[in-house]
């Protein structure tokens, strides 16, 4: 970045001064002198949408949520919290990188698999991060971040309908990203193949994979009992994504068919996941997170659950895949017993990539090279402290690669329509303007569009988003560059 963009960008940005590094480093030196090493466990949903947990959406959520709720009472929400996408794949990259997954080859879409990893081998990941401060680290569920297969004769296992066999190896997966530990599967198309650390061990039906990842979470949690290692563990669920399979006893459950029963499901284990630490006496010193990768998908048959007065984004615009909120809006809850204030709220824009730096500042520890160019901490607002640097905008992402930019109250969509698979997507909406400028502080639904009514607002935020996507970061720290030359950055200008 050059240096005369990189300082207007900081002053932008409100951390250029000299005290407010210092501020900075005070704090997080207190931090670190305050507290022991937590445990970390972050529990991550696939596709659970922000309408989905019953206190986020008590007047127009229908699916009973007890554990999440129960759980919300004892910590911190996020009312404004983003996935650093609307499709698994990014969130996923983001989380483990602090990085916006768009800056990498992957500029749409998500990773099929039988393929090198997203993550290059000389990035530092969250897990390898809390590796060299001393912790040990384990993943039990969802990788989707692409991964080989070897053969037991060397060679590579291409692409078929059926699951890689068992005894195949895995050069480039979780264990060797960071973690210590891996029970799981890659993604929802291959969940039949169970891994287990660098090697497929066998084959399962897809309903027993969320039990699965149940047990071995609290199995882990009880191996770790007096022990004064402190752990990290990650917990990216297979539900309630598709295959939506909830086991014999949460069938009818609900009331809502398979998807309600399946929330209830997920709730569920969340629950079985937080009772085991408290259980083996280590709720005091964990910091525990709940999330979603993403807002619910279509295949939860939308329009059938709101007949039934269940609104999967609760009241915001679109889901999975969209550009709209309904995409990215996503549940975020944290508790941290006598660290963080009880049924408390923030309003503060946060992203899933604020994660990492979030864990690095408490630790006190300086942010490892080739990591977290879009990470900000948001420890300060957790511990009820000003946050001298807290984000002031979100770069937004759709699964066909439509871009939007949150600034404040400020919402920018580079797209005619949704950008992703609710109506009017870009195919059926040639019609319409080619950009969206929303004020979410009076519109948070997204209606109505100043676009045309607002040209000062449009260009001010478009040149901000321009300018972060170009320069490789959207934080203080060294030079960075995105992996490919160019980013389509506004897909929809010249149709």
């Amino acid at each position: 970045m050059p240096a005369s963009n990189r300082m207007n960008h900081l002053a932008r940005c409100g951390m250029a001064s000299v005290l407010t590094s210092l501020l900075l480093l005070q704090s997080a030196t207190v931090y670190a002198e305050d507290q022991a090493k937590p445990n970390v466990v972050l529990v991550l949903c696939d596709d659970l949408g922000y309408g989905d947990v019953q206190c986020l959406n008590p007047e127009r959520g229908k699916i009973a949520t007890p554990n999440i709720d129960q759980f919300a009472s004892q910590g911190m929400t996020f009312t404004d919290a983003h996935s650093g996408s609307s499709v698994c794949t990014p969130t996923r990259y983001g989380i483990m990188t602090g990085r916006y997954s768009w800056r990498t080859k992957l500029q749409n879409g998500v990773v099929q698999a039988y393929s090198p990893s997203l993550i290059k081998e000389d990035r530092v990941t969250i897990a390898g991060f809390l590796q060299t401060q001393g912790y040990h680290t384990a993943a039990i569920g969802k990788w989707h971040l692409n991964m080989q297969y070897i053969a037991p004769d060397g060679n590579s296992i291409e692409k078929s309908k059926d699951p890689p066999a068992v005894g195949a190896k895995i050069p480039d997966g979780p264990v060797a990203r960071g973690f210590d530990y891996f029970h799981g599967f890659h993604h929802s198309r291959d969940m039949k193949a169970v891994i287990e650390n660098d090697q497929i061990i066998e084959h399962d039906e897809v309903v027993n994979m969320l039990p699965r990842l149940a047990e071995k979470s609290v199995e882990y949690i009880k191996s770790r009992k007096g022990k004064d290692q402190p752990f990290f563990l990650y917990v990216p669920l297979s539900s309630p994504h598709t295959p939506i399979v909830p086991t014999p006893e949460w069938k009818g459950k609900s009331g809502l068919g398979d998807y309600g029963d399946f929330v209830m499901q997920t709730d569920d284990v969340f629950g079985q996941v937080v009772k085991s630490l408290e259980e083996c006496g280590m709720a005091e010193n964990t910091l525990v997170i709940f999330a979603s990768d993403n807002g619910c998908s279509r295949a939860a048959k939308i329009g059938k659950l709101r007949e039934q007065g269940h609104y999967v984004s609760a009241n915001f615009r679109g889901s999975k895949s969209d550009i709209w909120d309904g995409g990215h809006r996503i549940p975020l809850i944290v508790r941290w017993p006598g660290k963080i204030k009880e049924s408390s709220s923030q309003a503060d824009l946060i992203c899933l990539n604020d994660i990492y730096a979030t864990v690095a500042e408490h630790l006190g520890a300086p942010i490892p090279k080739n990591s977290c160019e879009d990470s900000v901490s948001f420890l300060p607002q957790l511990l009820g402290r000003a946050n001298p640097s807290k984000r002031t905008n979100v770069i937004h992402h759709s699964i066909n690669g439509h871009f939007a930019y949150r600034s404040e109250d400020w919402k920018l969509i580079l797209a005619r329509g949704s950008g992703g698979w609710s109506a009017p997507n870009e195919n059926k909406s040639k019609d319409m303007p080619k950009a969206q400028l929303y004020d979410m502080s009076s519109d948070p639904s997204e209606q109505k569009n100043l676009f045309e009514t607002d040209p000062r607002a449009f260009e001010r935020l478009l040149k901000l988003l321009s300018a972060d996507v170009a320069n490789g970061r959207t934080t203080q720290g060294p030079d960075s560059s995105n992996d490919v030359e160019n980013v389509d950055l506004w897909k929809s200008e010249d149709d």
